[in-house]
C-alpha cells in the first residue's frame, strides 16, 4: 500500500473515532497518519482536539502550532486562538483569530472568539470590521448582527447599533435580545 493510502485511511479512522469519543483510538490512527505522511496538518489538528478534551492545553497549543506550520489554515489559528485565550493570552489570541478571518471570515469559533477578546482588550472597535464582512457573506445571521449592534453601542456608535437592531426585528419582531438592548437605546 502507498504511503498515501496509509495517510488517508488513518486519517479517516482517527476522524471516525474522534467522532465516536474513543480519544484512545483516534490518538492511535492520528499518531499513525502524522508517521505515514508529515506533510499535512490534519492529523496534528485532530490530535490538538483531544488534547483540548483531555485537558492537556500546552500540549494542544503546541500541536496546533505544528499544523500551523505546515498549513497556514483558519482552523490552526482558531486552535490557538481558543488556547490562548483560555491562558490568558488575550493579545496572541486576538492576533490568530484576526488571521484566522483573515482566511475565513465565516469562522464563527474565531469571529466569537475575537468579539470576547476585543472586548476584553477595551478594542471593541476591531470587532466591527469583521462582524460587518461576515454580514456581507450571510445577511440573515441574527446573532452575528446583533453582536455587532452589541460592538456598535459599546464603541459609542448607538445610531448604527439602532439601525442593525431595528433590521434583526424586522425579521424576527420578538427576539427578545434585540427588543432589550434596543429598549436601553431609545
Amino acid at each position: 500500500m502507498s504511503s498515501h493510502l496509509d495517510y488517508e485511511i488513518n486519517k479517516e479512522l482517527g476522524e471516525c473515532y474522534l467522532f465516536m469519543g474513543d480519544y484512545d483510538k483516534a490518538e492511535s490512527y492520528y499518531l499513525k497518519a502524522a508517521g505515514s505522511n508529515g506533510i499535512h496538518p490534519d492529523p496534528y489538528l485532530g490530535l490538538a482536539t483531544i488534547a483540548v478534551h483531555r485537558g492537556e492545553l500546552d500540549r494542544a497549543l503546541h500541536l496546533y502550532e505544528r499544523a500551523e506550520s505546515i498549513t497556514s489554515s483558519d482552523k490552526s489559528l482558531t486552535g490557538i486562538g481558543l488556547i490562548a485565550m483560555e491562558q490568558g493570552d488575550l493579545e496572541r489570541a486576538h492576533e490568530a483569530y484576526s488571521k484566522a478571518l483573515g482566511i475565513n471570515p465565516e469562522n464563527l469559533l474565531a469571529l466569537f472568539g475575537l468579539v470576547q477578546t476585543a472586548h476584553r482588550l477595551n478594542r471593541t472597535a476591531d470587532a466591527v470590521e469583521y462582524l460587518q464582512r461576515y454580514l456581507e457573506v450571510d445577511p440573515a445571521k441574527v446573532e452575528v448582527r446583533y453582536s455587532l449592534a452589541g460592538c456598535l453601542v459599546a464603541c459609542g456608535r448607538s445610531a448604527e447599533a439602532e439601525e442593525q437592531l431595528r433590521h434583526i426585528l424586522d425579521q424576527d419582531p420578538s427576539y427578545a435580545p434585540a427588543l432589550e438592548l434596543l429598549a436601553q437605546l431609545v
